[in-house]
């Protein structure tokens, strides 16, 4: 199964039994790219872990990419909440299609957030900074990221690459200082709360940025919330 979507109970269904188990609401959709994985955890389930035929993560064989985009043009976006590579394998196993995947969806959806679930271990495993392959030159977004990110990026990719990072980038700080002067207090989290944004889980990586792309997507079309 290469797309499917988590359900209670450690369950993974493809989409069209996703839908009628839950036939209202967005979920996140899983792209599952191979069965290869770099580690061997103690607690992984992959040695243990039996699934029904129908919607089993293991691949018979590893799909292509022109296959994979085939399964991503056929998503019913409209129950999309995001995308997520994470699958039976490592998706890192994959490097090359992994970026290229991501910026299908990107150009396809741009507006449907992505995320992969990795170990970590890309740099390792190819011997470079792999991180920058998935930025490319996208435009960085960041709430306090001109005095804060963006001197952390640049010294630690010169420090360990010897590379400079000459993306453009867009700070939500004093963006919001100038779209929300009557505003008191400019946080992150202070701006969700005006913005009716979820705050649950605040200060952890992945949720600031959930709420740093909504506050951003509401501080660019002018959007004012509630005092």
């Amino acid at each position: 199964m290469i797309v499917y979507a988590t359900h209670k109970g450690g369950r993974y269904l493809n989409i069209a039994d996703s839908l009628k188990e839950q036939p209202e609401g967005k979920r996140g959709i899983y792209i599952n790219l191979t069965n290869r994985c770099n580690c061997a955890c103690v607690f992984c389930l992959r040695p243990f872990k039996s699934f029904n035929e129908d919607n089993t993560l293991w691949l018979k064989e590893e799909p292509s990419v022109d296959t994979v985009k085939s399964e991503i043009d056929r998503i019913p976006w409209e129950y999309v909440k995001e995308i997520v590579f994470c699958g039976f394998g490592e998706p890192t196993q994959r490097l090359a299609d992994l970026v290229e995947l991501l910026g299908y969806v990107k150009k396809v959806r741009p507006d449907i957030p992505t995320r992969l679930n990795t170990n970590g271990l890309s740099d390792l495993e190819y011997g470079r900074d792999t991180a920058r392959e998935f930025a490319g030159d996208s435009i960085l977004v960041g709430h306090n990221i001109h005095s804060f990110d963006m001197k952390f990026i640049c010294r630690d990719a010169m420090r360990f690459w010897g590379q400079t990072v000459g993306n453009d980038y867009i700070d939500t700080l004093p963006f919001a200082r100038v779209r929300l002067r009557g505003l008191r207090h400019h946080t992150l989290t202070s701006l969700a709360e005006y913005y009716g944004i979820n705050t649950d889980g605040a200060h952890r990586a992945l949720n600031d940025c959930r709420m740093n792309q909504q506050i951003f997507e509401y501080l660019a079309h002018g959007k004012l919330g509630v005092v």
